[in-house]
């Protein structure tokens, strides 16, 4: 049996209150359609994958390119409009986002037991959606900033994109006093084997898919 086309990430693996995968590029998959079209391709794929792995239906974003954040529970489902990020505090809850050069930006507070996960490329950067989060997370759950693990996953990144966004959300956390940053420091435009990249392949490809949860999440379909 072939490996499962996904990955994990050290510094969130050693956190033994939350699991964590990244679903990579689904081999032999067609995704060369427009963005929707590309997600109902890759929902039974997904689909397989999470459960395989464990994890429940996951709740998403709908991904606008902003800086809003949701505070999502168990009664929470589907996407959430209007938003580009995800916090809970709830075991109970699966947490999604789909990338392909934006980056899936993982938050995870030990002490607290509350994690997020956001969608940030130039715009959301821009705006200051990671920052934002941190700070919803310390208004909502009490996490500290210097408690928080962030995990910045696969993106685009120079010469292949004209900007840096990986670095500047690095600088964002630290400025929000975020010590414990961690970056994949991978492209995804320089591996299309592994990845979907929206600029390398001209705006008609698939979606990586970020996941995440505390432990006590159940499979839920």
């Amino acid at each position: 049996m072939s490996p499962l086309p996904v990955e994990t990430f050290p510094s969130l693996s050693e956190i033994p209150s939350c699991r964590h995968v990244f679903i990579n590029r689904i081999p032999g998959l067609a995704v060369n359609v427009e963005r929707e079209a590309a997600l109902e391709r890759l929902k039974l794929p997904h689909s397989s994958i999470r459960e395989q792995l464990g994890f429940a239906s996951p709740v998403t974003a709908e991904q606008i390119h902003g800086k809003g954040i949701a505070v999502v529970d168990e009664s929470t489902r589907g996407a959430v409009a209007g938003v580009d990020g995800l916090i809970t505090s709830c075991a109970d809850v699966c947490l999604g986002i789909y990338v392909a050069d934006c980056s899936a930006v993982y938050l995870v507070d030990p002490e607290k037991s509350c994690i997020g996960l956001v969608h940030s490329g130039k715009k959301g950067t821009d705006l200051g959606i990671v920052p934002e989060a941190i700070a919803m997370m310390h208004s909502r759950f009490g996490s500290e900033p210097g408690d928080i693990v962030v995990q910045i996953s696969p993106c685009i990144r120079p010469p292949h994109y004209e900007v840096d966004f990986s670095a500047g959300i690095m600088a964002q956390c630290r400025e929000s006093g975020v010590k414990k940053i961690h970056d994949s420091g991978i492209c995804t435009a320089s591996d299309l084997e592994r990845y979907y990249s929206y600029r390398a392949e001209l705006g008609k490809t698939g979606r990586m898919l970020a996941l995440i949860c505390l432990n006590g999440a159940i499979l839920a379909g």
